[in-house]
């Protein structure tokens, strides 16, 4: 299906933005090792099929929580990446490291013409 008027852009391409999102937030009982296994995961993720962007943050409001946001080009790139050895490296490499499990959130972008 076409995409209607409304969802293109200025030169008539279309505007649809297909975009899978993973939010991953981890409480540290040692943070500097924490970080360490998270930026490296970043780094290694970024590379991987599908993936838009990772970025590692470290939250305002508790210094021990590193939250790791991901977006990929769809679901199936999302799956395939979490069942690589760069996920299973760092969750590994978290036994011991945190203070319970990560809680891990799948989020589907709304566009703003979904909305309307």
């Amino acid at each position: 299906m076409d995409p209607s008027p409304a969802d293109r852009t200025p030169d008539g391409a279309p505007d649809a933005v297909d975009l899978t999102m993973v939010i991953m937030a981890f409480d540290a009982t040692d943070p500097e090792a924490l970080q360490a296994i998270l930026a490296k995961y970043v780094v290694l993720s970024r590379g991987h099929e599908g993936c838009r962007n990772i970025d590692l943050c470290l939250s305002a409001t508790r210094p021990t929580r590193f939250v790791v946001v991901e977006k990929w080009d769809s679901p199936a790139a999302q799956r395939a990446h979490f069942d690589s050895p760069a996920m299973v490296e760092m969750a590994n490499a978290c036994d011991g490291k945190l203070t319970r499990k990560p809680s891990i959130d799948l989020l589907d972008a709304i566009s703003a013409h979904d909305l309307i």
